[in-house]
This record gives structure tokens, sequence and C-alpha cells, in this order.
């Protein structure tokens, strides 16, 4: 590494309070080296030196390091991406609401592509309170919000109202037993919306309602993410990924969800 050599010439102290000041000036010459001159008849000078050990302040040739990136900064192209989990809440006094998204299911195809074997969904979990900012999610009821039904609340006006049946057995032999209906209703001054859960259990002779109360504000924010995730469960994301140059991470992304093994909350299985 090079040295940077500036010399500075100081004036001496003056012999009397009388001396007329010196002015000087700054030289820097092609040597990297710095000369301070008296403009005036000089005094005895004494030379000073600073020297930089930064050799590409002044060498054209030369440029302060960038970090470079290499394979082991970056993840592979071919690797799984670690499993997140989201989710945002509301808290009230009488119950809690938590909303997570769960993803699309991809099949394999004997071409060797993928296809979406079913939509993702929003899942909305209400949890009674038992005491102040303590609720019970033990005795938590689920809700499965299709994008379909997001977009119902999405569009939902100040004095609009919205309602979602759910058997989660329909199609199999328990089919009618279990009824879950989701209402979602203005308050009377239109500034919010109740969120009304009730469920009738005949397998677990259970039969509940949750209530809670959701202020426009906070629809608000509910609507926001609904209308981020939703191509997300729609699987567009995929497609999206597949048409560039990082398709093998988009792939490995499909794969993953090809035979999902989630073991959530699936509504169907309460």
């Amino acid at each position: 590494m090079s040295h940077l050599h500036l010399q500075l010439h100081s004036q001496a102290p003056s012999l009397s309070s009388s001396s007329t000041s010196r002015f000087s000036f700054l030289k820097l010459f092609t040597n990297n080296t710095f000369s301070l001159s008296p403009t005036t008849n000089s005094l005895p000078f004494k030379p000073l030196t600073i020297r930089c050990r930064h050799s590409d302040v002044f060498e054209t040739g030369t440029n302060p390091s960038i970090p470079t990136s290499t394979p082991n900064n970056n993840p592979s192209v071919g690797a799984l991406p670690p499993r997140v989990y989201v989710g945002h809440s509301i808290y009230k006094g009488k119950a809690a609401l938590t909303i997570t998204p769960r993803p699309p299911e991809f099949m394999p195809l004997d071409s060797g592509a993928y296809k979406i074997s079913k939509d993702g969904y929003v899942l909305l979990q209400f949890a009674p309170s038992v005491g102040p900012r303590q609720y019970d999610w033990n005795r938590k009821q689920v809700f499965s919000l299709s994008v379909d039904e997001m977009g119902s609340v999405i569009s939902l006006g100040a004095r609009d109202r919205c309602e979602f049946f759910h058997d989660p057995y329909k199609g199999k032999s328990d089919e009618g037993k279990v009824k879950k209906v989701l209402k979602v209703e203005p308050f009377p001054d239109g500034s919010g919306f109740f969120f009304n859960l009730g469920v009738q259990n005949n397998l677990a002779n259970l039969e509940e309602s949750i209530t809670l109360p959701v202020t426009k504000s906070e629809l608000s924010v509910l609507s926001a993410i609904f209308k981020f995730i939703m191509p997300y469960l729609l699987g567009w994301h995929t497609f999206a990924d597949s048409i560039n140059p990082e398709y093998s991470v988009a792939a490995a992304s499909v794969a993953r969800n090809a035979n999902p093994k989630y073991g959530g909350d699936y509504e169907w299985s309460r």
C-alpha cells in the first residue's frame, strides 16, 4: 500500500505582537505532495507531515473494495424456502380473532407439470374471552374463508351485510351434523361490523356463538390483507414464477405443496 505525504509548513510564532500577519497557500504536486507556502517574505517555517494510508484516494486506477456475493451468501436455486407462519389478530373484550393464510395444494401430472388441486384460503379463528385480556384458545372455533367470500367482505358498504354457511362434512356420511354460519352485520351507526360465528356441532353435542366487533379501520386492514394474499391462494404466483429464469424455485415451491402435511386447524377436521 502506498503512502500519501502531506507536507505543511506553518509559520513560526511571531517575535512581537506587532508583527504583520502572514498568509499562505496550498500547492498540490503530481507526486501527491502538498506544500503550504507563504505569500509574503517568510519567517522560518517548521515542516509538518501527514501520512494517509488509503492508497485509493488519489490512484484513479483503484476503486474502493465492494463486497461481492458468493455462492455461500445466497441459497442454492433448487433449495426449498423455509416455512414461514404469519397471522393478524384483533383482540376485544369478549372475544379475539386471528386470521392465518393456508396455501393452495398442487398435484403432479404425468407430463411433469403441476396442477392446482385445491385453492388456498384464510382461516378465521375465534376464541372466547375468559378474563381481562385472556382468551381460551382451547375452545376456539374456526371458519375457512374462501377467495370468493373474501371478495364479499372487501366489497361491504357501511350498511351492507353478508352471511356464509359451511358444512365441513358436506358430501360425507356426517353431512348436516356440523353447521357453521359466519355473519357480518353493520353497527347501528355504520362505524364498523359485528363478526358473529355460530357453530352447531351435533357430533360433539356443542352449540356456541362468538361475536367480535370490528371497527371500520380494522376492516380496512383485513381487506388489504385479503387483496394482497388472494392471487397467492389461487396459485397465480407459481405460474408467474414458472415463466421467469428462476423456474426451479417455483417448481420447488409447487412440489412442496403437492402433498402438504400441515396438520393445521382445517375447518373440515373439527
